[in-house]
């Protein structure tokens, strides 16, 4: 099997993706077609030896579009021809200038109330000419779409639309055919407006990353002059200089220098982040006031940023359940409407001596009010608006689907580490005893542990640092296993080590063992210091809870979350403490991966709608068991992004119930919108079925609707990132 990408021209809703489906789908050799409406990007999964690429060019190009082979290189250097950005909007400005022009004629020469009901009036020939090629222009693209739903049968709106616009001409009624054929122009032209819109919103993701990086060492490790270089031919381990105030070119780790940096265009993160020799920076991000120099960790098509728009472009095909109702909703809908409208012209002739004129005027009404175009837009662009809003806050969603399954969430289940917790543990507590000071105690801490590679050693020589303590040395360093460490420092033999450590040394007094034991319950690894002749004091170590992670766990309570449950590998008692900090529900501890999955498993049958929330890798079985995965601090992080149905780029919980809250206005966004285009749809069938309809005032509120959905949708791009409780204050 092979996977062939293509441009498709003309593509630009949810009513294109269908007819191409029809048209692909039937061919012998398809696996599997996907569609990335934001980028116009179609993938096929073909059988080579069934099917060719030529093949499939050839069937989007009857379907009126066009194929060509995409490439991400080709795409980005090759801008659209002036046709193709602007060749829409000149033939519906086109169309209603001619529309426009034909009614004034026609009412400077019989009057203006002649002219609102032309059919009392004959009309001129240059005013028939003006109102034919008003329809020209309004239909030019649309003909090649109608065609092929005639050809296969399977009437759509752009059918409808044609023999609407045709049957107005037959019975003479020339204005309303035109401005018809002009309304649904600016409709389809508002639509493709919408998505563009959103298309821009993702794009400015792409554009995030300056299109050049000062190199200063190739991969090779020669060194050059400095010099620019487009970041397509940057090799991995090559060493980029960047300024102050200019863009991270690639991904990578910094080397030299000290800065800090404005990760938001990646994570969303509001404060700048302090970077140092041996920090990841991300292509995109913004260097504050420090010179630095990296070693580049990835090619420019595999940098962070570059998954991020993969991704969002990816979740197009991925349809939410809002879209899946739509799309078989105007499946069936359209042909009721359409053998209704058979019925109005011919029923009232045939039963009650209607006029035959009459009648078909009024079937022509109901074929335009049996156009969907409100109600199919309705949805993908308020789909296509929250994804966009989302990755610019630092979330990335993989699908319309994964949009809206956070507004029905009833339980959440989180990892420890990572999650609720920094994930590194840090020194919490320092206990001096014998007549020591806290300096001293750290002071001969550090000259033990700066020999060891222990996660403890680590934390207590981050303190070390931190207060600017300079570890002494230290001799005969031995490691006693599963216990601990011992030194001479200063001719004097020091140890550190465990409580069980202690209590073999005999040194533990009652006193001692109450404030091990209290320390431990508290959820702290303590490390004890001692000599020969006394115990110099303890050192509690601890993962620590993240900063206002009481207030995000309360936050999602006021996002309507039930029940909030702590799932980690760790002790009991540390695990509790967290728990009973972080103000969760419940805690399982000392759970292994399988464990987790049956945990997950109990609440999506007690609450059914339940989120997973972990690294989006140790933590993947659990992830795939919830109703949703959600990856914590996913940036950089290439298994996360891709384990995860949601990945939030930057370690921040706070982004979760903001996602609570967008998934929720998206879905009343598509209620309202759904709501407000049947209304007006159910309006005009009542009013032609009383003959009180016409052609122009049916497609003019139709288009008016699908002006007021599209506006209603893209006020989602504009959410900002605050706390539910919040959000809910202010209404």
């Amino acid at each position: 099997m092979k996977t062939v990408e293509f441009k498709i021209a003309g593509m630009d809703c949810a009513e294109e993706v269908a007819t191409l489906k029809k048209e692909l789908g039937p061919l012998s050799g398809i696996q599997e077609l996907r569609f990335d409406i934001l980028n116009a990007k179609m993938s096929v999964d073909y059988a080579e030896d069934k099917v060719k690429p030529d093949d499939l060019q050839a069937a989007v190009k009857r379907t009126g579009m066009r194929a060509e082979p995409w490439s991400a290189k080709t795409d980005s250097l090759q801008p659209p021809t002036f046709w193709a950005r602007r060749g829409r909007m000149l033939l519906t400005t086109e169309s209603g200038l001619l529309v426009a022009l034909g009614f004034a004629t026609h009412a400077l020469t019989v009057g203006l109330r002649a002219a609102v009901s032309d059919g009392e009036e004959p009309l001129s020939l240059i005013v028939k000419l003006l109102y034919a090629a008003a329809v020209v222009a309004g239909v030019w693209l649309v003909l090649p779409k109608a065609f092929l739903a005639l050809r296969r049968l399977r009437p759509d709106m752009n059918l409808l639309m044609v023999v609407a616009v045709a049957g107005a001409i037959v019975i003479g009624q020339w204005f309303e055919a035109a401005t018809v054929a002009f309304l649904f122009a600016l409709s389809i032209l508002l639509e493709t407006w919408s998505v563009a819109r959103a298309r821009r919103a993702v794009a400015a993701l792409m554009a995030l990353t300056p299109p050049k990086a000062r190199v200063i060492h190739n991969a090779d490790g020669h060194e050059t002059h400095e010099h620019m270089m487009d970041v397509a031919n940057v090799d991995v381990a090559s060493l980029v200089l960047v300024k102050p105030g200019e863009k991270f070119p690639l991904d990578g780790k910094i080397t030299k220098g000290q800065t800090s940096v404005n990760q938001a265009p990646i994570t969303g993160e509001s404060m700048p982040v302090p970077k140092s020799a041996g920090d990841d920076v991300f292509a995109g991000t913004i260097n504050g006031d420090g010179t630095v120099e990296f070693a580049t960790t990835k090619v420019a098509s595999d940098t962070t940023v570059a998954h991020i728009v993969k991704m969002v472009g990816e979740a197009q095909s991925r349809r939410s359940p809002s879209e899946q109702w739509v799309e078989k909703f105007a499946r069936y809908y359209t042909p009721a409407v359409m053998v209704l409208a058979i019925a109005v012209i011919i029923g009232p002739p045939l039963l009650f001596d209607g006029a035959w004129s009459k009648w078909f005027y009024e079937g022509l009404v109901l074929l335009v009010i049996a156009c969907p175009c409100a109600l199919v837009i309705s949805t993908p662009v308020s789909i296509v608006a929250a994804l966009a809003s989302a990755a610019k806050h630092g979330v990335l969603i993989k699908g319309g689907l994964f949009v809206e399954l956070p507004a029905r969430l009833r339980a959440i289940a989180m990892d420890k580490t990572g999650t609720l917790t920094e994930g590194k543990p840090s020194v919490r507590h320092i206990v001096p005893l014998s007549g020591h000071t806290e300096a001293e105690l750290i002071e001969i801490a550090a000259a033990i542990e700066s020999r060891s590679e222990h996660p403890l050693a680590r934390a207590v020589m981050a303190h070390a640092e931190a207060l600017g303590v300079r570890p002494k040395r230290a001799d005969d360093f031995q490691v006693m296993k599963g216990k601990g460490a011992s030194a001479v420092l200063d001719g004097h033999p020091v140890w550190i080590g465990s409580h069980r450590y202690l209590e073999e040394r005999g040194q533990e007094t009652p006193e001692m063992h109450e404030k091990l034991e209290a320390l431990s319950s508290a959820g702290s690894s303590v490390v004890v210091i001692g000599n020969n002749e006394h115990v110099c004091g303890f050192i509690a170590v601890a993962d620590g809870m993240r900063s206002n992670a009481r207030t995000h766990i309360s936050d999602l309570r006021s996002a309507g979350i039930q029940h909030i449950v702590m799932l980690t590998g760790d002790n009991k008692g540390t695990a509790e403490a967290i728990g009973r900090e972080a103000g969760v529900d419940e805690v399982r501890a000392e759970l292994l991966p399988e464990d987790k999955v049956k945990a997950v498993e109990e609440l999506v049958g007690r609450y059914h709608q339940v989120a997973m929330i972990g690294d989006g890798v140790n933590d993947a079985p659990a992830m795939a068991r919830s109703t949703l995965g959600i990856a914590m601090g996913a940036a950089g992080t290439d298994a996360a992004i891709e384990t995860a149905d949601i990945a939030l780029m930057s370690d921040d919980l706070s982004t979760l119930p903001w996602l609570i809250h967008l998934s929720r206005r998206t879905l009343n966004t598509i209620r309202v919108n759904i709501a407000a285009s049947l209304a007006v749809k159910a309006i005009f069938v009542v009013l032609t079925l009383l003959a009180k309809a016409t052609l122009w005032a049916a497609i003019a509120a139709d288009t008016g609707v699908s002006l007021l959905v599209v506006l209603n949708a893209l006020r989602l791009l504009t959410i900002e990132r605050l706390p539910v409780s919040a959000k809910e204050k202010l209404g």
